[in-house]
């Protein structure tokens, strides 16, 4: 019990920037065992975000609710990935040498390819936002948890399933050699997570609830979504830097957090 309460709090220390108290320690063997819980924050992440849009979209028009919802879900991960998305827009999109790019992206300071990349990637998360707010009743908002819940299962999967660049230096060496069942782990407690997400609601709404085809579609499409989305960036990235860093965890994390709020917005608006 212990070690599980010590890999949860390292999780959503790790993560993000709740009040989470102790001090687990943060070794090698820790932070392997901490990842089964990465969509247990994204999840906690998700419902804060629900609850701000709406809260923000009873009180104020889309496009405010969206950007205060949005404001809301950079300051609980302190913008950890956002961080290494423009780190990695830096890098990637330098068009340099293999070694050049690793060093680029080392490099604290952020360049105009990266806050070019920022601007775009907060203005579409808006954006998007602000077309779900209006247009969701209550039994919808809880989706909102999904992009965040299938991303960070995604950067667990990146982690097991990929090589690192750096060998033994930076973040992502302190994964290496993660065991492919703390993937599947993690994904067991995505799905069990997007169970709740999509089938409480519509529970308590009746059988006969209009939002069924909507929960169920997005059950079903967000996760294939985050699979091939994710799969095709990670290993474009690792073709380009001969594996993954830290840094493009955290951009895969930011992608597809975009990519799969995209895919409710679709779903929402087809008339589902």
């Amino acid at each position: 019990m212990i070690r599980r309460r010590d890999a949860v709090a390292a999780a959503f220390q790790f993560l993000s920037r709740f009040p989470v108290p102790g001090d687990p320690g943060f070794s090698r063997e820790l932070l392997h065992r901490s990842v089964v819980y990465y969509p247990l924050v994204g999840a906690a992440i998700g419902l804060c975000v629900a609850a701000a849009a709406a809260l923000s979209g009873l009180l104020l028009p889309p496009l405010p609710a969206a950007v205060i919802t949005l404001i809301l879900w950079v300051l609980l991960t302190g913008g950890l990935h956002l961080d290494g998305w423009m780190d990695t827009a830096d890098g990637l999109l330098s068009h340099r040498s293999r070694e050049r790019m690793l060093e680029i992206m080392k490099d604290s300071r952020v360049g105009a390819m990266g806050v070019l990349a920022c601007v775009l990637l907060l203005l579409l998360k808006a954006s998007l936002l602000a077309a779900w707010i209006p247009g969701s009743g209550y039994t919808a908002l809880p989706l909102l948890l999904l992009p965040p819940v299938w991303s960070r299962w995604f950067m667990v999967r990146a982690m097991a399933r990929l090589p690192i660049a750096r060998g033994d230096d930076g973040l992502a060496a302190s994964f290496a050699g993660l065991a492919a069942v703390q993937e599947r782990r993690a994904l067991a407690l995505a799905a069990l997570l997007t169970l709740a997400a999509a089938g409480v609601p519509l529970a308590l709404s009746g059988p006969g609830a209009a939002a069924w085809p909507l929960h169920l579609a997005a059950a079903l499409l967000v996760p294939g979504a985050a699979y091939a989305c994710g799969t095709l960036a990670a290993r474009r990235a690792s073709r380009r830097l001969g594996g993954l860093t830290g840094d493009v965890y955290g951009a895969l994390n930011e992608l597809l957090e975009a990519a799969l709020l995209l895919v409710l917005v679709l779903l929402q608006h087809s008339g589902l």
